[in-house]
């Protein structure tokens, strides 16, 4: 694909920055679309000058982007052991990062139900390495302001925006009192490091060191399980619940071997693993509908009713979340859903 500099004032100055790397001397001319993500962020990739290797090129543009959460948690993610791009290159005022290049192999591309077990492990050791050297202090803190606010994507962008509904005092109160459930549980886990996005389009198949692991620049410290669900119940790719289960279990099991504060009873971590997950389906749902309504990206349309079944079958399945059930089913004229209560 040729990239058009005229109509775009940034290439000509990621060129002209990319020639004066004598470090690091690449082929400027040789750039081209690497990937896009749902931010202002683009990607590109560019030769070695020795035509040996590929680089990344990342493109954030400020304001509405800034590198330096990038390069921190590169730093802390890679002492931790797992394979992360190497920051070879930079300029944090304009926005612009020469990366070490993890291939263009994703997770998402390569897994099948042949495959699938061995990447999942490769992915939780590899997630337990990253947790395993948390502290307080070093990322910004995945407070109570923080989750409630993306549960508010879920009323404000999903409801509102994309269904057209208005939800009545009586529902707000009810889906209020929701959150608040999920909040509860959500703060009393453990907290660690979290990715916060580590799921199929971000883990790229390696041939040793796998996964090499991108996009962890909203790095927090929070609940242990909320890589987990974004792991296993991601809005990419379904696999059976029972699947879904087993690889819980081996997480919850090397995890505790590794000495990380999981519950010790797995039927409470499986109920955390659970609560933390319908935190994230519902501000999924809401930013999949923000990406469209807002941004022109129509392409997690389709990945909505999967984010939707994940969180109504994890709803259905506890007492104190059934009044989000009973919303749904309004929102969606949908006859009311029975499950277990726990």
């Amino acid at each position: 694909m040729s990239l058009q500099s005229s109509s775009d004032p940034r290439l000509p100055q990621i060129k002209q920055w990319l020639a004066t790397l004598s470090a690091t001397p690449v082929q400027p001319d040789s750039l081209r679309p690497a990937s896009s993500d749902a931010s202002f962020r683009r990607y590109f990739r560019v030769d070695a000058s020795d035509n040996a290797t590929t680089y990344i090129v990342m493109d954030a543009p400020p304001p509405q982007e800034d590198v330096r959460p990038f390069i921190h948690v590169a730093e802390v993610f890679g002492a931790a052991g797992v394979s992360v791009p190497h920051v070879l290159a930079q300029d944090v005022d304009r926005g612009f990062l020469l990366l070490s290049d993890l291939g263009s192999t994703t997770y998402l591309h390569q897994l099948n139900h042949d495959s699938a077990h061995k990447l999942y492990l490769d992915a939780i050791d590899a997630l337990i390495l990253i947790q395993a050297q948390s502290r307080p202090d070093v990322l910004p803190e995945y407070d109570r302001a923080l989750l409630l606010r993306e549960l508010m994507l879920f009323p404000d962008w999903y409801v509102k925006r994309h269904l057209g509904a208005t939800l009545t005092d009586a529902r707000q109160a009810e889906l209020n009192k929701v959150f608040d459930t999920l909040l509860a549980n959500n703060l009393a886990q453990a907290q660690v490091y979290v990715h916060r996005d580590y799921h199929s389009r971000n883990l790229m198949i390696l041939p040793q060191g796998n996964p090499g692991i991108l996009d962890f620049q909203d790095a927090v410290f929070g609940p242990i399980t909320y890589d987990l669900v974004s792991l296993l119940r991601d809005a990419y790719i379904h696999w059976d619940e029972e699947m879904v289960l087993d690889w819980v279990i081996r997480y919850w099991e090397r995890a505790k071997r590794a000495g990380l504060p999981v519950n010790p009873d797995i039927d409470a971590f499986y109920r955390d693993f659970e609560f933390m997950g319908v935190q994230r389906h519902l501000k999924v749902l809401g930013i999949f509908a923000r990406l469209y309504h807002r941004d022109g990206k129509d392409g997690y349309l389709k990945d909505l009713p999967l984010v939707m079944e994940y969180t109504r079958k994890a709803a259905a399945r506890y007492r104190e979340l059934k009044p989000l059930i009973k919303l749904l089913d309004e929102l969606e004229n949908k006859a009311p859903q029975f499950g277990y209560t726990f």
